[in-house]
C-alpha cells in the first residue's frame, strides 16, 4: 500500500476508485464503503484509494477537544491495509486547507490533482469551507469533472445508523459490547508504559500506567481487558482501571493495567490494551484497606469477563 502525504500523486494512481472520508475507527459503515469501492475498482481493473485528513477536522477547529479519536493515525493506516486499500492520500488539514470552498475542493483538488474515475462517499459526507459541500454538489459536478459518483447509504445496525459518533457514545456509556460489534473488532488503546507513583504495588497489585493521549475516553471505571506486550504474540488477561485515583487525591486520568501472570516491570514497553467488558464505575474509598477489598473482587469479576471473545 502506497501512502501520499500530498495531493500531488503520480499519474499511475490517477483515474482510480477513490473513497473520501475521515474514517475514524474504520467501523462497519466504513467497511461497507470500502467493499463497494473495491468491487468497482476490481471490475474496472483500476486502483482503489482512500482520501483522508490529518488531524480530524473537528480536532483542528476545536483545539480544546483532546480525547476524541477511536483510532490513532498509525492504527488507521494499518486498518486501510487490512481492507486492501491500494493507496492512501493523507491531506494535512490546516488553516489554508480549511478555507477551500466546496466547489474548489472538487475542481482544483479532486479533478485537477487526482482525476478519479469513481468517487465514493457516504450519504452524510460534508466538505469544504463551513461544510457547505455535500453529495448533491458532488453529483452536480460529476459530468463536468469526469467522475462517477457512488453515494453509499449508511449501514444500519438494529435500525440505527452506524457512525463514529455512535461508537464514541457507546464507549462513554460503558457499552463496550455494542461498540466492539459496530467496529467488528475489539477496541483497544496503544501506549507506552510510564513511570507511576507505585500505589498499585503498595496495594498488592503491580500496574502498568499508560497516558490516554487523544483517544476517546471510555467510561471511567474498571474493565476486563486483554493485553499485548510489545511485539510479542502472547496475549495476557488483566484488569484495568481508567480514572484519576480519587482515593489518593489524583487529578490526571491514567489507564492502569494489572496484567495477570506478569510480575516484572514493563517500564517503557509498548502495550496494546483490548477492552472486553465494563465492570463497574469509579468511586472514592474511605481508606486503602477498603480499596484493596474491592480490588480483590474486581480481579474475580475481570477473570469472568475474560471469557468474552477477543476479535482482532
Amino acid at each position: 500500500m502506497k501512502i501520499f502525504n500530498s495531493i500531488n500523486i503520480p499519474k499511475n494512481y490517477k483515474v482510480s476508485a477513490l473513497a473520501i472520508g475521515n474514517f475514524d475507527g474504520i467501523h462497519k459503515g466504513h467497511q461497507k464503503v470500502f467493499r463497494e469501492t473495491r468491487k468497482f475498482a476490481k471490475r474496472k481493473k483500476i486502483k482503489f484509494g482512500v482520501l483522508t485528513f490529518t488531524p480530524l477536522p473537528i480536532m483542528f477547529f476545536y483545539k480544546n477537544i483532546t480525547n476524541f479519536r477511536l483510532t490513532s493515525e498509525d492504527q488507521k493506516i494499518k486498518l486501510f491495509k487490512k481492507y486492501k486499500v491500494d493507496f492512501v492520500i493523507n491531506i494535512k488539514f490546516n488553516k489554508n486547507f480549511s478555507k477551500i470552498s466546496a466547489e474548489d475542493f472538487i475542481k482544483k483538488i479532486i479533478f485537477k490533482k487526482m482525476n478519479p474515475q469513481l468517487l465514493s462517499v457516504s450519504n452524510n459526507f460534508k466538505f469544504g469551507r463551513k461544510r457547505k459541500g455535500d453529495v448533491n454538489l458532488l453529483k452536480k459536478f460529476s459530468n463536468k469533472c469526469a467522475y462517477q459518483l457512488l453515494n453509499i447509504i449508511p449501514l444500519k445496525y438494529s435500525g440505527k445508523m452506524v457512525s463514529s459518533t455512535k461508537i464514541r457514545k457507546c464507549l462513554k456509556d460503558g457499552n463496550i459490547n455494542l461498540a466492539n460489534k459496530l467496529l467488528s473488532r475489539t477496541w483497544f488503546i496503544d501506549g507506552q508504559v510510564k513511570k507511576g507513583n507505585k500505589i498499585g504495588r503498595q496495594l498488592g497489585y503491580r500496574t502498568c500506567n499508560i497516558k490516554i493521549k487523544n483517544y476517546i475516553l471510555p467510561k471511567i471505571g474498571i474493565y476486563a481487558v486483554k493485553i499485548l506486550v510489545g511485539n510479542k504474540k502472547n496475549i495476557y488477561g488483566g484488569v484495568a482501571y481508567l480514572g484519576s485515583r480519587p482515593t489518593f487525591g489524583g487529578r490526571e486520568i491514567f489507564l492502569e493495567t494489572n496484567i495477570f501472570g506478569i510480575k516484572k516491570s514493563l517500564y517503557k514497553k509498548k502495550l496494546r490494551v483490548y477492552f472486553l467488558k465494563f465492570l463497574r464505575g469509579d468511586r472514592k474509598f474511605r481508606n486503602p484497606d477498603q480499596l484493596i477489598r474491592q480490588m480483590n473482587k474486581d480481579v474475580i469479576f475481570a477473570k469472568k469477563g475474560l471469557k468474552t471473545r477477543l476479535v482482532l
